[in-house]
């Protein structure tokens, strides 16, 4: 009955992606809706090594993917053999990870490894140090769906049966590939600016592609499907646009000057606004529901703060998101006005992984820094800075908020943290 239930809810989410309806799972990257706010409260406040861990799971490499949960399971992937120093390895050794885990243990029920299509972008140069195991999985319920970039798009059964690979083109980027797949309705629309400069649609029972929209440049970021008043628009940033698709067909329906540069934050929405930041240091307002270039006429407001790689959240009346230089905002989604910008401390340094809010709490993690946890509301409030003491290695994914329990990824190991 439990599972039959899980697999109704998904089913009402992907209708209705803004629900926030208490769940035990966390299906896709930034949770039901990819907004990062999940609806359950009782969320760990402080933790470390031994303090408040349920469990920990040893991982056979690094990956910047988030976990994602499904019922009594946790499905995550890795790389190992290349890419774990700058400048050293053979692309040759490289393997990618997909790891099915027991939801109460840890515990690995099953674990497929993958040879990649060769040759992949060089480990060299910070941009690509998130690796090669970024976008993080999907699941309908049913079936599960993973993205290796130029190796392809994967489906399996829940027993970890492949079912169907399919390619979205094989191009690589310097920086990598990092976008997530989303499902919507009977599709699997995946992100390929990288692989080909598409936006690529595929049916997820079989594979095959249903649609291709083009021009799709220098965005790392996964789309967004936002319910309109007539139909639901597909909302992704690419360099110098804001551009929205019928997720149906693939025809764009408006366009509005966006980030000028590349783009890696996923889009929020609110009622019939979206809100794009990113590189370039540039934040920005849009109304949906236009035809055509919107610049003017659907736009709110444009500010010259963002940040490159962390998305935004936007919960009861405010934005927030972190700067890359450690610094945590607030900002005034009406009139894109700063609430506020203060520095974490102890200093943070990089942060990539994409904030999660739940609880009344927004989750910061760093790469190398552990996890700050900021009051959700408009008064700068530092709650705890938590670090795994004995785990130095780096952290680049976002966690996943589950049965009042984050899970959270570092390059070593998986976590189980919650009140034992």
């Amino acid at each position: 009955m439990r599972l039959h239930a899980s697999r109704l809810l998904v089913t009402m989410l992907l209708a209705f992606p803004t629900a926030m309806l208490p769940a035990a799972d966390w299906t896709q990257f930034r949770g039901e809706g990819g907004l990062g706010v999940s609806a359950e409260s009782g969320l760990p406040l402080q933790w470390s090594s031994e303090e408040n861990i349920v469990w920990k799971a040893e991982m056979p490499g690094p990956g910047a993917s988030s976990p994602i949960t499904l019922d009594d399971r946790v499905f995550i992937t890795c790389y190992s053999g290349y890419g774990l120093e700058p400048g050293e390895g053979d692309q040759e050794d490289l393997v990618r990870h997909l790891l099915c885990l027991n939801r109460a243990s840890g515990e690995v029920i099953w674990h497929k490894t993958f040879q990649p299509k060769l040759p992949e972008h060089k480990y060299q140069g910070e941009g690509s140090y998130h690796g090669y195991a970024a976008s993080t999985p999907t699941t309908d319920g049913t079936r599960l769906y993973v993205f290796f970039g130029k190796s392809g798009v994967f489906c399996f059964d829940l027993n970890g049966k492949q079912l169907w690979q399919a390619t979205v083109g094989e191009g690589t980027n310097g920086w990598g590939s990092g976008c997530s797949p989303l499902l919507y309705k009977n599709l699997l629309i995946v992100n390929a600016s990288v692989e080909s400069r598409s936006l690529v649609a595929l049916d997820k029972m079989t594979g095959e592609e249903v649609w291709r929209a083009k021009g799709i440049n220098s965005s790392w970021n996964t789309p967004l499907p936002i319910p309109g008043k007539r139909n639901t628009e597909l909302v992704v940033s690419i360099s110098d646009h804001l551009l929205s698709f019928n997720p149906d067909t693939g025809e764009e329906l408006w366009r509005a000057e966006g980030i000028h540069r590349y783009v890696c934050p996923s889009v929020v929405y609110h009622d019939d606004v979206v809100y794009a930041i990113g590189g370039g240091h540039t934040s920005l307002a849009v109304r949906t529901g236009g035809s055509g270039d919107v610049t003017k006429s659907h736009g709110v407001w444009r500010l010259n703060k963002g940040a490159n790689v962390s998305s935004p959240i936007y919960y009861e009346g405010h934005l927030y998101w972190t700067r890359d230089g450690s610094t945590a905002c607030c900002q005034n989604p009406t009139t894109g006005e700063m609430v506020y910008e203060e520095r974490l401390q102890p200093g943070a340094g990089r942060i990539w992984s994409s904030p999660v809010l739940a609880d009344g709490k927004l989750y910061y993690v760093s790469q190398q820094n552990g996890t700050y946890v900021v009051a959700a509301k408009p008064q700068f409030e530092l709650l705890a800075h938590n670090l795994f003491q004995d785990d130095d290695s780096r952290t680049n994914a976002s966690p996943a908020v589950s049965d009042g329990q984050l899970l959270l990824r570092t390059d070593r190991n998986l976590y189980c943290v919650g009140a034992k």
